[in-house]
């Protein structure tokens, strides 16, 4: 049972963006085919496109039968929200190839952490960024070689960016896979007490810097609720994750596991397969409706409105 304001409020939505939702679901429909979507190019433009293919794979891929996904992938090991996707297109291929399909990575975007530019020039590139990776989705996705796509990413404009970019290209079958949080460090009394006797002049910058390094210590997203981790909660309510996959430690064997599960339900969502399901019948007036509720009822980021749902 759906309560009468919040269905009121979502019906508001769908009767003022019926224009514009209409005319997004006439693009996607038009798009949207039953057939490998490599079948639309030509023998040249496919041998390009698996040039680099193991010959297993370039035979999958030359036949049109099995589903072939694109990897869109934020990786660098700068950042450690990021640095555990190193390992990600290694273990989906070798998951899909188990049953009977293919990836490749399409394309990579950049990623950049408000944690570091905070107080630097290059935050004013922070929001720019977002728009940035929506068109490097694209690009990465207008080959035509892809029956699926795998979004690796997190973080504050990186997801939003990422689900900008899917969603032009709606008419294929999607999943997101969060890379995890990171482990406890100190705990927050003690980090603000370090914090205070350095601003007191009682605590040397060595000091400083080795109390943050406890904090912010390994692999994953921030330990915090803040908007990299509100941005995996959200696209798991919006039915963009696997099931209780956000806030699973980085490389550990159920994070692993869940990738493998995740991979392997997308192939299931391919035209090829018995479940056909474009990302355009997943996020429609009802899924951002439940991310904002998702949003509110958990305490998340008051900045994840402004980048996610703007």
């Amino acid at each position: 049972m759906v309560h009468p304001r919040l269905k009121e409020i979502t019906d508001r939505i769908i009767k003022r963006s019926a224009t514009s939702r209409q005319d997004y679901l006439r693009r996607m429909k038009a798009q949207h085919t039953n057939a490998p979507q490599r079948t639309n190019l030509g023998c040249t433009n496919l041998a390009h496109g698996f040039a680099a293919c193991p010959a297993a794979d370039k035979q999958h891929l030359a036949t049109d039968k099995q589903p072939n996904l694109g990897i869109i992938t934020a990786y660098n090991d700068m950042l450690s929200a990021h640095q555990p996707y190193e390992s990600y297109p290694e273990i989906i291929r070798e998951t899909v190839r188990k049953i009977q399909a293919t990836a490749q990575v399409a394309g990579g975007v950049p990623a950049m952490c408000d944690g570091v530019t905070q107080g630097q020039p290059a935050m004013d590139l922070s929001l720019f960024s977002r728009d940035l990776i929506a068109m490097s989705v694209a690009v990465g996705l207008s080959h035509g070689m892809f029956d699926a796509a795998v979004f690796l990413g997190v973080c504050d404009k990186i997801v939003p960016g990422l689900l900008i970019g899917a969603l032009s290209f709606g008419h294929l079958p999607a999943i997101f896979l969060p890379a995890g949080p990171m482990t406890s460090g100190i705990a927050n009394d003690e980090k603000a007490r370090i914090r205070q006797l350095f601003a007191e002049g009682k605590a040397t910058r060595e000091e400083l810097l080795a109390s943050e390094s406890a904090s912010y210590h390994s692999p994953g997203t921030c330990t915090f609720y803040g908007t990299a981790n509100s941005n995996q909660m959200l696209m798991e309510i919006m039915g963009l994750h696997m099931p209780g996959s956000s806030f699973i430690n980085p490389l550990t064997p159920l994070r692993k596991a869940l990738v493998e599960e995740a991979v392997a339900q997308v192939v299931e969502l391919t035209a090829q397969r018995s479940t056909p399901t474009p990302l355009y019948e997943i996020i429609d007036e009802r899924a951002i409706v439940n991310g904002v509720v998702g949003l509110h009822a958990t305490g998340g980021s008051t900045n994840t409105p402004c980048t996610l749902l703007q």
